[in-house]
Protein backbone atom coordinates (compact mmCIF):
# COMPACT_ATOMS: atom_id res chain seq x y z
CA UNK A 1 0.00 0.00 0.00
CA UNK A 2 2.78 2.60 0.69
CA UNK A 3 4.52 1.64 -2.55
CA UNK A 4 0.99 2.36 -4.29
CA UNK A 5 0.54 5.87 -2.42
CA UNK A 6 4.29 6.82 -3.46
CA UNK A 7 4.41 5.92 -7.01
CA UNK A 8 0.79 6.99 -7.73
CA UNK A 9 1.29 10.44 -5.90
CA UNK A 10 4.78 11.53 -7.68
CA UNK A 11 3.26 10.32 -11.38
CA UNK A 12 0.04 12.73 -10.69
CA UNK A 13 2.98 15.32 -9.74
CA UNK A 14 4.68 14.80 -13.11
CA UNK A 15 0.92 15.44 -14.80
CA UNK A 16 0.44 18.51 -13.15
CA UNK A 17 -1.38 17.36 -9.68
CA UNK A 18 -0.51 18.65 -6.60
CA UNK A 19 -0.78 16.02 -4.16
CA UNK A 20 -0.94 15.95 0.16
CA UNK A 21 -0.20 12.64 1.52
CA UNK A 22 -1.10 12.96 5.68
CA UNK A 23 -0.07 9.77 7.32
CA UNK A 24 0.73 9.20 11.12
CA UNK A 25 4.12 9.90 12.71
CA UNK A 26 5.79 6.71 14.17
CA UNK A 27 8.84 8.15 15.41
CA UNK A 28 9.68 11.77 16.85
CA UNK A 29 12.41 12.28 14.41
CA UNK A 30 9.65 12.61 11.38
CA UNK A 31 9.80 16.25 10.05
CA UNK A 32 5.83 17.60 10.24
CA UNK A 33 6.53 18.17 6.34
CA UNK A 34 8.33 16.46 3.94
CA UNK A 35 8.27 17.42 0.24
CA UNK A 36 9.42 13.99 -1.13
CA UNK A 37 9.31 15.48 -4.89
CA UNK A 38 7.85 18.96 -6.93
CA UNK A 39 4.10 18.80 -5.92
CA UNK A 40 4.35 15.97 -3.54
CA UNK A 41 4.02 16.80 0.30
CA UNK A 42 4.25 14.22 2.81
CA UNK A 43 2.17 15.50 6.35
CA UNK A 44 3.32 13.53 9.13
CA UNK A 45 0.33 13.69 11.92
CA UNK A 46 1.54 13.06 15.25
CA UNK A 47 -1.23 10.80 16.64
CA UNK A 48 -0.89 8.30 19.36
CA UNK A 49 2.58 7.39 20.92
CA UNK A 50 5.49 7.07 17.94
CA UNK A 51 6.14 3.47 19.08
CA UNK A 52 4.59 0.26 20.97
CA UNK A 53 0.97 1.18 19.34
CA UNK A 54 -0.49 -2.04 17.94
CA UNK A 55 -2.50 -2.33 15.07
CA UNK A 56 -5.75 -3.23 17.16
CA UNK A 57 -4.91 0.19 19.26
CA UNK A 58 -4.63 1.82 15.68
CA UNK A 59 -8.39 2.64 15.72
CA UNK A 60 -8.04 4.69 19.22
CA UNK A 61 -6.04 7.51 17.01
CA UNK A 62 -8.51 8.29 14.43
CA UNK A 63 -10.08 11.45 16.04
CA UNK A 64 -6.44 13.14 16.95
CA UNK A 65 -5.65 11.93 13.41
CA UNK A 66 -8.76 13.68 11.86
CA UNK A 67 -8.27 16.61 13.86
CA UNK A 68 -4.63 16.86 12.45
CA UNK A 69 -6.00 16.70 9.21
CA UNK A 70 -8.50 18.65 9.60
CA UNK A 71 -5.87 21.72 11.58
CA UNK A 72 -3.77 21.17 8.27
CA UNK A 73 -6.56 22.11 5.87
CA UNK A 74 -7.21 25.32 8.10
CA UNK A 75 -4.42 26.82 6.94
CA UNK A 76 -5.54 27.47 3.22
CA UNK A 77 -8.63 29.32 1.71
CA UNK A 78 -11.79 27.21 1.51
CA UNK A 79 -11.91 24.73 -1.75
CA UNK A 80 -8.36 24.29 -1.42
CA UNK A 81 -8.35 20.79 -2.38
CA UNK A 82 -10.24 18.60 -4.96
CA UNK A 83 -10.92 15.30 -4.25
CA UNK A 84 -9.97 13.06 -1.00
CA UNK A 85 -8.80 9.73 -1.93
CA UNK A 86 -8.36 7.93 1.04
CA UNK A 87 -6.59 3.95 1.51
CA UNK A 88 -7.25 0.93 3.64
CA UNK A 89 -10.59 1.44 5.71
CA UNK A 90 -8.84 3.56 8.86
CA UNK A 91 -7.73 6.25 6.24
CA UNK A 92 -11.48 5.99 4.93
CA UNK A 93 -13.26 6.80 8.34
CA UNK A 94 -11.02 10.11 8.05
CA UNK A 95 -11.39 10.96 4.55
CA UNK A 96 -15.01 10.37 5.04
CA UNK A 97 -15.60 13.10 7.77
CA UNK A 98 -12.20 15.47 5.64
CA UNK A 99 -14.66 14.93 2.23
CA UNK A 100 -17.63 15.92 4.00
CA UNK A 101 -16.19 18.71 5.59
CA UNK A 102 -14.63 20.35 2.93
CA UNK A 103 -17.65 19.69 0.11
CA UNK A 104 -15.73 17.68 -1.94
CA UNK A 105 -15.63 13.86 -3.52
CA UNK A 106 -14.38 10.72 -1.27
CA UNK A 107 -12.49 8.19 -3.56
CA UNK A 108 -11.49 4.99 -1.66
CA UNK A 109 -9.43 2.08 -2.19
CA UNK A 110 -9.42 -0.49 0.85
CA UNK A 111 -6.39 -2.51 -0.54
CA UNK A 112 -8.22 -5.35 2.07
CA UNK A 113 -11.08 -6.60 3.19
CA UNK A 114 -11.54 -7.78 6.76
CA UNK A 115 -14.34 -10.40 5.28
CA UNK A 116 -11.91 -12.22 2.33
CA UNK A 117 -9.08 -12.26 5.22
CA UNK A 118 -11.01 -13.92 7.68
CA UNK A 119 -12.57 -15.87 5.10
CA UNK A 120 -9.21 -17.44 4.25
CA UNK A 121 -7.22 -17.22 7.47
CA UNK A 122 -4.13 -19.18 8.05
CA UNK A 123 -3.42 -21.75 10.99
CA UNK A 124 -2.33 -19.41 14.05
CA UNK A 125 -3.66 -16.08 12.24
CA UNK A 126 -6.23 -13.55 14.32
CA UNK A 127 -9.27 -12.99 12.74
CA UNK A 128 -10.10 -9.08 11.53
CA UNK A 129 -12.51 -7.93 14.95
CA UNK A 130 -16.11 -6.82 13.67
CA UNK A 131 -15.21 -3.14 14.13
CA UNK A 132 -12.75 -3.06 10.75
CA UNK A 133 -15.92 -4.73 9.26
CA UNK A 134 -18.34 -2.15 9.87
CA UNK A 135 -15.79 0.50 9.45
CA UNK A 136 -15.45 -0.67 6.29
CA UNK A 137 -18.90 -0.80 5.34
CA UNK A 138 -19.98 2.63 6.28
CA UNK A 139 -16.89 3.78 4.13
CA UNK A 140 -18.10 1.51 1.30
CA UNK A 141 -21.72 3.49 1.67
CA UNK A 142 -20.35 6.80 1.58
CA UNK A 143 -17.95 7.09 -0.76
CA UNK A 144 -18.35 8.91 -4.17
CA UNK A 145 -16.28 5.96 -6.00
CA UNK A 146 -14.50 2.81 -4.92
CA UNK A 147 -10.99 2.47 -6.47
CA UNK A 148 -9.96 -1.92 -6.38
CA UNK A 149 -7.26 -3.66 -8.35
CA UNK A 150 -9.10 -6.22 -10.22
CA UNK A 151 -12.63 -7.30 -11.66
CA UNK A 152 -12.37 -9.67 -8.84
CA UNK A 153 -11.84 -7.62 -6.42
CA UNK A 154 -15.09 -5.29 -7.29
CA UNK A 155 -17.13 -8.42 -7.21
CA UNK A 156 -16.21 -8.90 -3.61
CA UNK A 157 -17.14 -5.32 -2.49
CA UNK A 158 -20.49 -6.02 -4.00
CA UNK A 159 -21.16 -9.32 -2.63
CA UNK A 160 -19.85 -8.30 0.99
CA UNK A 161 -20.53 -5.06 1.05
CA UNK A 162 -23.19 -4.44 -1.92
CA UNK A 163 -21.67 -1.88 -3.54
CA UNK A 164 -22.70 -0.07 -6.32
CA UNK A 165 -21.34 -1.62 -9.63
CA UNK A 166 -21.32 2.06 -11.13
CA UNK A 167 -19.67 3.23 -8.48
CA UNK A 168 -16.77 1.03 -8.52
CA UNK A 169 -13.22 1.21 -10.96
CA UNK A 170 -11.13 -1.22 -11.93
CA UNK A 171 -7.85 0.40 -11.54
CA UNK A 172 -4.40 -1.97 -11.74
CA UNK A 173 -1.47 -1.31 -9.60
CA UNK A 174 1.41 -0.39 -11.86
CA UNK A 175 5.01 -1.22 -11.36
CA UNK A 176 8.52 1.08 -12.00
CA UNK A 177 10.01 -0.62 -14.84
CA UNK A 178 13.08 1.22 -14.77
CA UNK A 179 13.82 0.47 -10.88
CA UNK A 180 12.65 -3.19 -11.69
CA UNK A 181 14.31 -4.92 -14.15
CA UNK A 182 16.61 -7.80 -15.93
CA UNK A 183 20.38 -7.82 -13.97
CA UNK A 184 23.30 -9.97 -13.72
CA UNK A 185 22.40 -13.23 -11.44
CA UNK A 186 25.69 -13.87 -10.51
CA UNK A 187 26.42 -9.87 -9.30
CA UNK A 188 23.09 -9.42 -7.67
CA UNK A 189 23.90 -13.12 -5.47
CA UNK A 190 27.06 -11.79 -4.49
CA UNK A 191 25.86 -8.43 -3.09
CA UNK A 192 23.14 -10.49 -1.53
CA UNK A 193 25.70 -12.81 0.05
CA UNK A 194 25.21 -15.60 -1.88
CA UNK A 195 28.39 -15.36 -3.34
CA UNK A 196 29.25 -18.60 -1.69
CA UNK A 197 26.76 -20.64 -3.49
CA UNK A 198 27.32 -22.62 -6.46
CA UNK A 199 26.75 -21.01 -9.84
CA UNK A 200 24.20 -23.41 -11.17
CA UNK A 201 22.42 -23.11 -7.38
CA UNK A 202 18.67 -23.04 -7.75
CA UNK A 203 17.41 -19.93 -5.73
CA UNK A 204 13.61 -19.69 -4.64
CA UNK A 205 12.61 -15.98 -2.80
CA UNK A 206 9.88 -14.81 -0.67
CA UNK A 207 9.52 -11.53 -0.41
CA UNK A 208 7.34 -9.61 1.98
CA UNK A 209 5.73 -9.69 5.78
CA UNK A 210 6.70 -12.09 7.83
CA UNK A 211 2.88 -13.26 9.19
CA UNK A 212 0.82 -15.83 8.51
CA UNK A 213 -1.26 -14.39 5.79
CA UNK A 214 1.92 -14.09 3.94
CA UNK A 215 2.60 -17.96 4.34
CA UNK A 216 6.54 -17.82 3.95
CA UNK A 217 6.21 -21.27 6.33
CA UNK A 218 4.55 -22.77 3.13
CA UNK A 219 7.97 -22.21 0.97
CA UNK A 220 9.63 -23.86 3.74
CA UNK A 221 8.07 -26.76 4.17
CA UNK A 222 8.29 -27.10 0.16
CA UNK A 223 11.70 -26.57 -0.48
CA UNK A 224 12.31 -29.62 2.87
CA UNK A 225 11.14 -31.58 -0.23
CA UNK A 226 13.33 -30.12 -2.63
CA UNK A 227 16.90 -30.98 -2.20
CA UNK A 228 19.57 -28.69 -3.93
CA UNK A 229 16.68 -25.53 -3.44
CA UNK A 230 18.64 -22.55 -1.69
CA UNK A 231 15.02 -20.59 -0.33
CA UNK A 232 16.03 -16.84 0.28
CA UNK A 233 13.31 -14.67 2.55
CA UNK A 234 13.60 -10.74 2.54
CA UNK A 235 11.08 -9.47 5.24
CA UNK A 236 10.53 -8.33 8.30
CA UNK A 237 7.15 -8.47 11.03
CA UNK A 238 3.59 -7.17 9.89
CA UNK A 239 3.29 -3.12 11.42
CA UNK A 240 5.98 -1.87 12.99
CA UNK A 241 7.74 -4.63 13.81
CA UNK A 242 6.58 -5.28 17.27
CA UNK A 243 5.71 -8.83 18.17
CA UNK A 244 5.17 -9.94 21.83
CA UNK A 245 7.88 -12.20 22.74
CA UNK A 246 5.24 -14.89 23.95
CA UNK A 247 4.02 -15.27 19.98
CA UNK A 248 7.58 -15.09 18.57
CA UNK A 249 7.72 -18.23 18.02
CA UNK A 250 5.04 -19.00 15.77
CA UNK A 251 5.76 -20.58 11.84
CA UNK A 252 5.51 -17.71 9.72
CA UNK A 253 6.83 -15.24 12.55
CA UNK A 254 11.28 -14.65 12.08
CA UNK A 255 12.27 -16.35 15.28
CA UNK A 256 9.73 -18.89 14.35
CA UNK A 257 10.37 -19.93 10.56
CA UNK A 258 14.78 -19.88 11.65
CA UNK A 259 13.00 -22.66 14.00
CA UNK A 260 11.14 -24.48 11.28
CA UNK A 261 14.09 -24.47 9.25
CA UNK A 262 15.98 -26.10 11.67
CA UNK A 263 13.54 -28.59 12.16
CA UNK A 264 12.54 -29.56 8.66
CA UNK A 265 16.59 -30.17 8.27
CA UNK A 266 17.04 -27.23 5.73
CA UNK A 267 18.75 -24.05 8.17
CA UNK A 268 21.91 -24.32 5.50
CA UNK A 269 19.49 -23.71 2.70
CA UNK A 270 17.75 -21.00 3.43
CA UNK A 271 19.14 -17.13 4.14
CA UNK A 272 17.27 -14.62 5.67
CA UNK A 273 17.38 -10.95 4.96
CA UNK A 274 16.13 -7.59 6.74
CA UNK A 275 13.13 -5.95 4.52
CA UNK A 276 15.33 -4.66 1.49
CA UNK A 277 14.69 -0.75 0.21
CA UNK A 278 13.59 -0.39 -3.28
CA UNK A 279 17.13 -0.90 -5.01
CA UNK A 280 17.99 -4.14 -3.09
CA UNK A 281 14.83 -5.38 -3.67
CA UNK A 282 15.43 -5.60 -7.44
CA UNK A 283 18.60 -7.53 -6.47
CA UNK A 284 16.50 -9.63 -4.67
CA UNK A 285 14.66 -10.49 -7.89
CA UNK A 286 17.20 -10.96 -10.01
CA UNK A 287 19.21 -13.18 -7.28
CA UNK A 288 16.31 -15.50 -7.93
CA UNK A 289 15.22 -18.08 -10.05
CA UNK A 290 11.79 -18.27 -9.51
CA UNK A 291 9.58 -15.70 -6.67
CA UNK A 292 7.15 -17.77 -4.12
CA UNK A 293 4.00 -15.86 -3.56
CA UNK A 294 2.27 -18.24 -1.14
CA UNK A 295 -0.18 -16.16 0.46
CA UNK A 296 -3.53 -17.11 1.59
CA UNK A 297 -4.98 -13.58 0.92
CA UNK A 298 -3.80 -11.13 -1.72
CA UNK A 299 -5.95 -8.10 -3.47
CA UNK A 300 -3.25 -7.90 -6.21
CA UNK A 301 0.20 -9.16 -5.78
CA UNK A 302 2.36 -6.58 -6.38
CA UNK A 303 5.36 -8.08 -5.86
CA UNK A 304 4.63 -10.89 -8.59
CA UNK A 305 4.62 -8.02 -10.74
CA UNK A 306 8.16 -6.79 -9.69
CA UNK A 307 9.95 -10.37 -9.79
CA UNK A 308 8.81 -10.68 -13.29
CA UNK A 309 10.04 -7.44 -14.42
CA UNK A 310 13.08 -8.55 -13.46
CA UNK A 311 12.76 -11.58 -15.79
CA UNK A 312 11.77 -13.89 -12.64
CA UNK A 313 8.94 -16.26 -13.11
CA UNK A 314 6.44 -16.10 -10.23
CA UNK A 315 5.02 -19.62 -8.19
CA UNK A 316 1.37 -18.11 -6.67
CA UNK A 317 -1.50 -18.90 -4.66
CA UNK A 318 -4.24 -18.74 -6.52
CA UNK A 319 -6.39 -16.48 -4.40
CA UNK A 320 -7.54 -12.91 -5.04
CA UNK A 321 -5.90 -10.41 -7.68
CA UNK A 322 -2.60 -13.00 -8.18
CA UNK A 323 -4.05 -14.72 -11.53
CA UNK A 324 -4.44 -10.76 -13.08
CA UNK A 325 -0.72 -10.42 -11.37
CA UNK A 326 1.18 -13.16 -13.40
CA UNK A 327 -0.09 -15.50 -15.95
CA UNK A 328 -0.39 -19.15 -15.31
CA UNK A 329 1.16 -21.47 -17.27
CA UNK A 330 3.08 -18.79 -19.41
CA UNK A 331 5.31 -16.28 -16.74
CA UNK A 332 4.76 -19.26 -13.67
CA UNK A 333 2.04 -21.19 -12.09
CA UNK A 334 -0.62 -20.55 -9.96
CA UNK A 335 -1.24 -23.13 -6.82
CA UNK A 336 -4.65 -24.60 -5.51
CA UNK A 337 -4.16 -24.62 -2.10
CA UNK A 338 -1.07 -24.48 0.80
CA UNK A 339 0.06 -28.13 1.07
CA UNK A 340 3.82 -28.73 0.43
CA UNK A 341 3.55 -31.27 -1.94
CA UNK A 342 1.49 -29.38 -4.23
CA UNK A 343 4.18 -26.04 -3.81
CA UNK A 344 7.71 -28.62 -4.43
CA UNK A 345 5.60 -30.18 -7.70
CA UNK A 346 4.62 -26.43 -8.63
CA UNK A 347 8.12 -24.93 -7.98
CA UNK A 348 9.82 -28.05 -9.03
CA UNK A 349 8.06 -27.83 -12.42
CA UNK A 350 8.74 -24.25 -13.35
CA UNK A 351 12.29 -24.97 -12.67
CA UNK A 352 12.91 -27.40 -15.02
CA UNK A 353 10.96 -25.37 -17.98
CA UNK A 354 13.31 -23.78 -20.50
CA UNK A 355 14.62 -20.68 -18.09
CA UNK A 356 14.80 -17.95 -21.04
CA UNK A 357 11.56 -19.01 -22.27
CA UNK A 358 9.94 -18.42 -18.57
CA UNK A 359 12.00 -15.03 -18.47
CA UNK A 360 10.40 -13.94 -21.81
CA UNK A 361 7.34 -14.82 -20.78
CA UNK A 362 7.58 -12.76 -17.62
CA UNK A 363 9.06 -9.61 -19.10
CA UNK A 364 6.33 -9.90 -21.93
CA UNK A 365 3.45 -9.99 -19.02
CA UNK A 366 5.09 -6.75 -16.48
CA UNK A 367 6.06 -4.50 -19.24
CA UNK A 368 1.79 -4.43 -19.40
CA UNK A 369 1.71 -3.06 -16.44
CA UNK A 370 3.58 0.66 -14.95
CA UNK A 371 2.39 3.11 -13.04
CA UNK A 372 1.64 5.84 -16.12
CA UNK A 373 -1.69 3.33 -16.71
CA UNK A 374 -2.38 3.12 -13.09
CA UNK A 375 -2.96 7.21 -12.94
CA UNK A 376 -4.76 7.42 -16.31
CA UNK A 377 -7.08 5.30 -14.88
CA UNK A 378 -7.14 6.88 -11.43
CA UNK A 379 -7.52 10.64 -13.21
CA UNK A 380 -10.47 9.35 -14.77
CA UNK A 381 -11.75 8.06 -11.21
CA UNK A 382 -11.43 11.01 -10.06
CA UNK A 383 -13.16 13.41 -12.47
CA UNK A 384 -15.88 11.01 -12.50
CA UNK A 385 -16.08 11.75 -8.76
CA UNK A 386 -15.76 15.39 -9.02
CA UNK A 387 -18.62 15.65 -11.53
CA UNK A 388 -21.22 13.38 -9.73
CA UNK A 389 -20.22 15.52 -6.50
CA UNK A 390 -21.24 18.65 -8.60
CA UNK A 391 -24.08 17.63 -10.18
CA UNK A 392 -25.40 15.98 -6.66
CA UNK A 393 -24.83 19.20 -4.35
CA UNK A 394 -24.54 22.13 -7.05
CA UNK A 395 -26.23 21.17 -10.28
CA UNK A 396 -24.39 21.10 -13.45
CA UNK A 397 -23.84 24.92 -13.62
CA UNK A 398 -21.73 25.29 -10.68
CA UNK A 399 -18.05 26.38 -12.13
CA UNK A 400 -15.44 24.30 -11.98
CA UNK A 401 -13.07 25.26 -9.43
CA UNK A 402 -9.84 26.60 -10.51
CA UNK A 403 -6.53 24.26 -10.12
CA UNK A 404 -5.89 20.19 -9.13
CA UNK A 405 -5.07 19.33 -5.29
CA UNK A 406 -5.72 15.93 -4.56
CA UNK A 407 -5.46 15.13 -0.86
CA UNK A 408 -4.03 11.76 -0.71
CA UNK A 409 -4.60 9.59 2.80
CA UNK A 410 -2.17 6.54 3.57
CA UNK A 411 -4.10 5.89 6.88
CA UNK A 412 -3.41 6.12 10.49
CA UNK A 413 -0.20 3.39 9.98
CA UNK A 414 2.91 2.92 9.12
Amino acid sequence: MNVYVLQTALELARRGVDVEIFTRATSSADQPIVRVAPGVLVRNVVAGPFEGLDKNDLPTQLCAFTAGVLRAEATYEPGYYDVVHSHYWLSGQVGWLAADRWAVPLVHTAHTLAAVKNASLAEGDSPEPPLRSVGEQQVVDEADRLVVNTEHEAQQLGSLHQADPGRIDVVHPGVDLQNFAPGDRQRARAALGLGVLDAGATVVAFVGRIQPLKAPDVLLRAAALLPGIHVLIAGGPSGSGLIPRSAAGGPASPDGLVQLAAELGITDRVTFLPPQSRDDLARVYQAADVVAVPSYSESFGLVAVEAQACGTPVVAAAVGGLSVAMRDGVSGALVQGHHAEDWAKAIGGIVGRDPAAMRRAALEHAATFSWAHTVDALLGSYGQAMADHRARHHGPQRARRSGRRFSMRRGVRA
